[in-house]
């Protein structure tokens, strides 16, 4: 049954971490599940309150992750237009890989402010900039998490194995 646990904690863990750049993978809640699987392991070094933090840490990274978009769009002057552009860039985006990933809520944000009609090119731009930030900044986020959890994971795997 530990073998099992540890399987399924280090591929929950790996796919979470690919979860911070692929908006359909649920990357921090996998690298949490991975963290809970790898504490059912006996001899696992993992506490409950680590467990009870990477949980919280969890649901609130997820908050961010839908939340921060319309934020910093907003922030950036953004209107309704600039936000369902920067959503539907995220998604066509992500049909071009990583590069597509990361520019296409930029991009999907320019265009539709511009279709609009509500921006400039130069306001346009400056929104995009926002919905880029906030996909960096969300990504950033959704990495540490991730990390902290896969380093545990790891950590369970090596104390198991050695």
């Amino acid at each position: 049954m530990d073998t099992g646990l540890l399987i399924i904690a280090i591929v929950a863990g790996v796919v979470g971490l690919v979860g911070v750049v692929v908006p359909v993978l649920p990357g921090t809640l996998l690298s949490f599940v991975g963290m809970l699987c790898a504490y059912f392991v006996t001899g696992s070094t993992i506490t409950m309150t680590q467990l009870i933090v990477c949980g919280i840490v969890s649901l609130v990274v997820i908050l961010l992750d839908y939340l921060l978009p319309g934020y910093f769009t907003k922030v950036f002057g953004g209107t309704k237009a600039g936000i369902t552009g920067a959503t539907i860039g995220t998604f066509v985006g992500f049909l071009f890989g990583l590069p597509g990933i990361i520019l296409g809520p930029f991009f999907g944000a320019v265009i539709g402010e511009m279709v609009g009609g509500n921006s400039s090119i130069d306001k346009a731009l400056s929104i995009g900039l926002g919905s880029l930030l906030s996909f960096l900044i969300g990504s950033g986020i959704k990495l540490i998490a991730g990390l902290y959890m896969i380093y545990h994971i790891v950590k369970v795997f090596i104390g198991i194995v050695l």
